[in-house]
């Protein structure tokens, strides 16, 4: 008998190696899902903030609404229902993070990925 293959997620904060004391380290943010299908977004996903309304989405270096500068990194899986929106919890400060550890949206390139973790950086999120 074969032993089926199990495929995990990363488990919430997961990609965290250290925070500040208490939940300084955290805040929520808004997700809005503007398509026709539920997002399911994982733990140690790059986040952006749209200039337009301040809302969070996922980093993309070729973008110009704001998207293209990486601010935050969300902490636990979250599911944004389609034409919806949710509030979800993201790690915005003062943390340590590992760096192979964090999620990239489809088409981040490693020019994307150095540019992002260099915006992180300034908002005092160190990736090792």
């Amino acid at each position: 008998m074969v032993s089926p293959v199990l495929n995990e997620r990363f488990y919430n904060g997961a990609f965290l190696v250290s925070e500040a004391n208490g939940t300084r380290s955290r805040d929520t943010v808004l997700m809005k899902n503007t398509g026709s299908t539920d997002l399911v977004l994982d733990a140690g996903l790059v986040l952006a903030t749209l200039t337009a309304d301040g809302s969070a989405v996922p980093f993309d270096n070729a973008g110009t609404d704001g998207s293209e500068t990486a601010t935050c990194i969300l902490y636990g899986q979250a599911i944004v229902p389609a034409g919806g929106e949710k509030r979800v919890t993201i790690v915005s400060r003062d943390a340590e993070v590992n760096a192979s550890e964090l999620v990239w949206a489809d088409g981040v390139d490693d020019a994307g990925k150095a540019a992002a973790l260099a915006d992180l950086l300034t908002q005092g999120i160190v990736a090792r």
